[in-house]
């Protein structure tokens, strides 16, 4: 077994299996994003078997992502000390249970609520788990690819909810298609317990002693920094885009739907090219400097095709929805690189819940700005994060963790 820098425990030939294992990662992590962005599909159903006000299905809705983000980093701990494998299965499995429960009986609002609390909060095992075995698995050459397939899971995972929740609840209610998330994660947990090999990882610290935090030093610290401002760019396309398009240009819904999940294809391809772009150029933090650059520049043009030209705008929403969400697997990468072995799951999982506290003040807060209408200002109040970001990414981090 070689370490051939921080956190990397791969062996000298790389075992084959390693690309069984990524796609049970991706598997995994496709299943818990199919039910945590899934559930808004799931709103009108939802409202007309239990009467709820919007007020109430949108709390609903939102129980997973603050399961989600209230438990990351204890997940990420967990990892770290008793193995991907396990924390995987477990918390995907546990969390298909409760999705089961939530289908098979009527459930009051708070209780629903609850459920879905829980399961948002068991289904976060997921998110620094399988990350992480991707990361022991694969050599630092190929690590930036890898993860850049296993980030397309969020992608597929929302394709899996538009296609196959709404029809099942129009035919049968809310509450059967809930199984089909449900169904989704038991059987990947089952698949992950039977089929995924932890990595090699270097032997223990004596009793007693444990490895220093990396935290001590700046460098993590700013890669979540930078990718939670990264952040704000990409949810300024994804939340106000479709409105954009329907109340400003007076697009269709449907239209809207098919030139955005045509802009959310090309975005997987991003991330897979980031990725690659990474492995090639021996760093994640450089390609990441250079694309929040290019997010700046990308969030003023939607600005200017806003108040000019139709084609414009479409064109940069295109690069936008695929430039802003090229970094994400890099700032992942990175953190669990500079973390080392012992300390990665906690670094992805802090990585997370960095971007998902800055995922979730985005809407609301850029909603302020633009009010009616005012979308070039907001587009361009988007570009300044991006901007800041360029200042705080570690570009030098890595080379010295070399």
């Amino acid at each position: 077994m070689a370490q051939v820098a921080a956190g990397d425990t791969v062996r000298e030939k790389p075992s084959s299996r390693r690309w069984l294992i990524l796609a049970l990662g991706l598997a995994a992590q496709t299943a818990s994003c199919s039910f945590l962005y899934g559930l808004p599909f799931l709103v009108p159903a939802m409202r007309a078997v239990d009467g709820l006000s919007l007020a109430e299905a949108g709390t609903v809705v939102a129980a997973p992502s603050i399961g989600l983000l209230l438990t990351l980093i204890a997940w990420g701990a967990a990892a770290d000390r008793y193995g991907e494998r396990l924390i995987m299965a477990l918390g995907l499995g546990v969390s298909g249970l409760l999705l089961v429960y939530a289908a098979l009986w009527h459930h009051p609002v708070g209780l629903l609520f609850g459920v879905f609390l829980v399961a948002g909060a068991c289904t976060a095992s997921v998110n620094a788990a399988s990350g992480r075995v991707v990361m022991g698995w694969f050599a630092k050459s190929e690590r930036g690819v890898a993860m850049g397939i296993r980030q397309t899971a969020q992608p597929l995972g929302v394709g899996v909810a538009a296609l196959g929740l709404p029809p099942i609840a129009a035919h049968w209610g809310f509450q059967a298609a809930m199984l089909l998330p449900a169904v989704l994660a038991i059987l990947v947990a089952l698949l992950v317990a039977a089929l995924v090999v932890d990595p090699p990882r270097p032997p223990r610290a004596a009793a007693g002693e444990k490895p220093p935090s990396p935290y001590r030093k700046p460098w993590l610290w700013r890669v979540h920094g930078a990718s939670a401002l990264l952040v704000v760019p990409q949810f300024a396309v994804s939340a106000f885009a479709p409105v954009y398009l329907v109340s400003q240009q007076h697009w269709s819904p449907s239209g809207a739907g098919v030139f955005l999940a045509v802009a959310q294809v090309l975005g997987a391809a991003g991330r897979l090219g980031s990725g690659y772009w990474s492995d090639r150029v021996g760093s994640r933090l450089r390609p990441m400097r250079q694309l929040a650059v290019a997010s700046v520049l990308v969030m003023l043009l939607v600005a200017v095709g806003d108040v000019s030209w139709l084609w414009l705008v479409l064109f940069a929403l295109v690069l936008a929805a695929v430039i802003t969400v090229a970094d994400n697997g890099l700032g992942f990468t990175a953190s669990a690189e500079l973390a080392g072995v012992a300390w990665s799951g906690r670094a992805m999982g802090t990585q997370n819940t960095a971007q998902n506290i800055a995922a979730s003040l985005t809407p609301p807060l850029l909603g302020l700005v633009i009010g009616d209408s005012r979308y070039a200002p907001a587009f361009c109040v988007a570009a300044v994060f991006p901007a800041v970001a360029i200042a705080v990414v570690p570009v030098r981090a890595q080379s010295e963790a070399d």
